[in-house]
């Protein structure tokens, strides 16, 4: 869920009136949204950087707001403002103009883009007045988008820039690095594409981008009539046509791997800003030529309606209100709404691209209704609550083995490759993992297909506590599994690890074979469980065992490899029995 921060001031000015701190806490939760903090910039980079980062730092009081990560056009101040306004009754819904494209300010596409991003779109804001506080906005929003929606400009770039400082039409195109030359935004020379690459790899915002082109054969590249280069997305604009306090016409340019996708940010930034120009909430068309001729105007800015039945959204959301009510509730959330006997007439206007079925239009008539004003009802179908037989099983098993003297632990449920594979002597290949594709730490790389590395961990990290240490968790792992939808599964498995002066089966198998006595399970090779020898390279060579249950494996059991121990960075010898659960439910 995106964060905005917005002053205060600067936002009880907008709205035309003070709050306290819970009145604005209360007009956030019957909006739908939610007050995460309430703080100042010098005690956010305290936060974020010690103590000596907030000197100098303005202590202006910050409102920190949760936003749902749909409502793209309450990303910044601008949409904030507006929404709440007409939720408040205060404002009518902002209606949106296109003006007529000009040919100056088209935008070309060429056949090489399609090697890299296939898709742009364009528009032009005209007469804008920026304030310092509107100036950063816009500036944030752009950042907001491309976090969320852009998914890191994976899918969409924005770039934006001073009109009056370049000459259209505009060429979108895709070059060999070498060929791209250009004084990139703050920098003081002219430098080429890899030298960028090379110059951003350790910068702090910019280097997360740069892999999504690094290894074309070509980067993207806008430029205009006179060969100035515009920007090289989805990396960094260029300096020459920079947004400045005094920009009065702004050409807005979104490349994407995902023309729909551009198609919303673009509507959302043009409509956000428009407010701003001259002619209020009037946006000029571009027109973007395909490499093939052809062109589409941009942005599309389109209003669509929606149908819904009185009768059934009362019934979805268990009230009892006429149709001109729930129309009138519709268009406090800025959907203008008119009411034909049962059914419901619902502009959709192109800031709400999150409308996309009528379940959509349910929840906002419930927002603007009220949950806390919603009726209590008894459900309709007759239902009995109940804990899952594996949960409770793993309850009993927990308070055993915790009267059998182990101490329970609760580790992560992420670790990284060497945790689940190298450490323990296996090559990852061989290993049915779950991985993550974008893991933020090598600590978080996959999802765990054995309990035992993060006891091992906790261990590690308690070696000073007096000998013997016994350990042990009931949680679940995950394994790929192809015969499932999602092709991964939920195991539940028991684990419990000795570590002490020395190792043996017998330090685990008593644990092991009280747990078996529990679940009424007795030693025998065909109607209960028995230990069957094995090789595995994290237990020491003929120490370790399989357990098996009516001839089916369901775990092992052994002392633990002293290569293992070292890997985990423990000293002393460790025996351990991981079982899946599982099959006793």
């Amino acid at each position: 869920m995106p964060t905005i921060s917005v002053k205060r001031d600067v936002l009880f000015n907008a709205l035309g009136r003070s709050y306290t701190d819970d009145e604005f806490q209360d007009l956030c939760f019957e909006f739908g949204l939610e007050l995460d903090e309430v703080t100042t910039e010098k005690q956010m980079l305290m936060k974020e950087q010690g103590d000596q980062a907030g000197v100098g730092v303005s202590e202006e009081i910050l409102y920190r707001i949760d936003i749902p990560a749909n409502r793209y056009d309450l990303l910044c101040l601008e949409g904030l403002v507006d929404g709440i306004l007409v939720f408040q009754g205060k404002k009518a819904p902002p209606q949106y103009t296109l003006q007529r494209y000009e040919d100056c300010h088209s935008l070309h596409l060429t056949p090489a883009t399609a090697q890299i991003r296939p898709y742009a779109v364009a528009a032009v804001l005209k007469g804008i007045t920026f304030t310092k506080e509107s100036y950063d906005s816009f500036i944030d929003l752009q950042d907001k988008l491309h976090q969320n929606i852009c998914r890191k400009r994976t899918l969409v770039a924005i770039g934006t820039h001073d009109l009056d400082t370049i000459q259209g039409p505009f060429v979108y195109d895709a070059l060999p690095p070498n060929e791209i030359k250009f004084k990139a935004l703050n920098q003081q020379k002219e430098t080429t594409a890899p030298e960028l690459m090379e110059l951003y790899s350790s910068h702090a915002q910019l280097k997360q981008y740069l892999a999504i082109i690094r290894d074309s054969p070509v980067y993207p590249v806008i430029k205009d009539k006179r060969g100035v280069v515009l920007s090289m997305p989805p990396i960094i604009n260029g300096d020459h046509s920079k947004i400045t306090l005094d920009t009065k016409n702004v050409f807005i340019e979104c490349t994407a791997t995902d023309l729909t996708k551009a198609i919303v940010v673009l509507d959302t930034v043009v409509s956000m800003f428009s407010k701003y120009c001259s002619s209020p909430y009037s946006v000029e068309q571009c027109k973007v030529f395909a490499p093939d001729g052809t062109y589409e105007l941009y942005p599309k800015m389109r209003c669509r309606e929606e149908l819904i039945n009185v009768d059934k959204a009362n019934r979805y959301i268990g009230i009892e209100e006429s149709g001109d009510n729930i129309a009138g509730l519709l268009s406090r959330m800025c959907l203008s709404t008119r009411s034909e006997g049962g059914t419901l007439r619902v502009r959709v206007p192109p800031t709400r691209h999150d409308v996309i079925h009528a379940c959509d239009l349910y929840e906002d008539i419930a927002i603007a209704y009220g949950y806390n004003r919603i009726a209590r009802r008894p459900a309709r179908v007759v239902t009995a609550g109940g804990q899952e037989p594996v949960n409770k099983l793993t309850e009993q098993l927990r308070h055993e083995c915790a009267h059998a003297g182990y101490t329970e632990a609760l580790t992560f449920t992420l670790c990284s490759r060497e945790d689940v594979a190298t450490k323990l002597g296996v090559n990852i290949s061989s290993v049915l993992a779950a991985h993550i594709s974008n893991p933020k730490t090598l600590e978080f790389q996959v999802v765990r297909t054995l309990l035992l590395p993060g006891l091992l961990k906790t261990l590690a990290a308690n070696k000073k506590m007096p000998l013997p240490l016994k350990l042990f968790e009931i949680s679940d792992v995950v394994l790929q599994d192809s015969s499932v939808e999602t092709g991964a599964r939920n195991e539940r498995r028991l684990c419990a690890v000795h570590a002490g002066r020395a190792a043996g089966f017998q330090f685990v198998h008593g644990l092991l074979d009280r747990v078996m006595a529990l679940l009424r399970e007795p030693w025998h090779p065909h109607t209960g469980y028995y230990l069957r020898q094995c090789d595995d390279p994290a237990y020491f060579p003929g120490r370790c065992a399989e357990v098996l249950l009516r001839g089916r494996v369901i775990g092992k059991i052994g002392v633990i490899h002293p290569s293992v121990l070292g890997a985990f960075d423990l000293t002393n010898p460790c025996s351990a029995v991981e079982i899946n659960i599982e099959p006793f439910v």
